[in-house]
């Protein structure tokens, strides 16, 4: 399994020499199956999307994209996608679902006077799809999802896993807004989450606070760097990667919070910077 960073941030974009390296486009991971050249599977469809149509070679899109929830930060990307905004393209876009048909949500945010186009005067073939908890099939990767706190819309934890490798992707997760401080403060390590982590390769994980900033913010809904590293721990995870940085995060902040979390009883913590590709089973570059 290859992972492609296409946008690691949170909230907002962030362009500026202070961010370069680190990146400042929003959420967007490209995932592919070891024999294929191109990734069939989009996890969100923040700003990063537009780093997609460079890892297609410039061909038509032909896979899924899940969203794990509405947000802007997590969508905006969708409408700029133009390996799918393709009349060959074929796109399918999976959302959490709650109470309404996926088109119907994604409308809500694609339409006037917010935007002049809707989902549906994209160019190629589209389709809508929700999801719900448990598993299933995508793009040829087997998919659990759980719903995770987050305020706001219905929000889901994903692992996708193929014949021998696996990742989570918990992109924004509050527990300590919602289910109190839990042992350490940053929450509960609740059944959903510990379910989705349990023995997996790599932990892609909501980070945007740091523990001191968590306090004061606890009503936006993300998590302090420390929780994915305690989760980790508890549920036998093998890495983290550190995700969805704070838009004012510079990149030698976020250098510093990651050598800080360097040497712990073996677990591999990265953070998460655009462009980079994570081969499964080897070491991140």
């Amino acid at each position: 399994m290859r992972i492609h960073l296409c946008g690691v941030r949170g909230s907002t974009p962030a362009p500026g020499a202070a961010f370069a390296v680190v990146g400042g486009h929003t959420s967007c991971i490209a995932v592919a199956h070891d024999d294929e050249e191109v990734p069939r599977l989009l996890l969100d469809a923040g700003t990063g999307l537009r780093a997609v149509p460079a890892l297609l070679g410039g061909e038509a899109f032909h896979g899924t994209i899940l969203l794990g929830h509405l947000h802007w930060d997590h969508m905006m990307g969708l409408p700029f996608f133009k390996s799918a905004d393709n009349h060959d393209a074929v796109t399918r876009v999976i959302v959490p679902e709650q109470g309404a048909t996926a088109l119907e949500l994604l409308s809500e945010t694609m339409r006037a006077p917010a935007f002049p186009i809707g989902p549906t005067d994209l160019r190629g073939t589209w389709s809508f799809d929700t999801i719900d908890e448990g598993e299933c099939v995508i793009e040829g990767f087997t998919v659990l999802a759980r719903e995770i706190p987050h305020p706001g819309g219905r929000a889901m934890g994903y692992r996708i896993s193929d014949a021998h490798s696996s990742i989570v992707y918990m992109s924004d997760h509050g527990p300590a807004g919602e289910m109190g401080p839990g042992p350490d403060g940053f929450g509960p390590y609740h059944e959903a989450a510990m379910t989705l982590c349990a023995g997996v390769d790599l932990l892609i994980h909501d980070s945007q606070y740091t523990a001191s900033e968590l306090p004061g913010r606890l009503h936006f809904g993300h998590s302090a760097v420390d929780y994915p590293i305690e989760l980790a721990k508890r549920a036998g995870a093998r890495g983290v990667l550190l995700f969805h940085h704070d838009p004012d995060r510079t990149d030698v902040q976020v250098d510093a919070i990651e050598q800080s979390f360097q040497g712990i009883d073996g677990l591999r913590v990265h953070a998460a910077r655009e462009g980079d590709t994570i081969c499964i089973g080897t070491p991140i570059a």
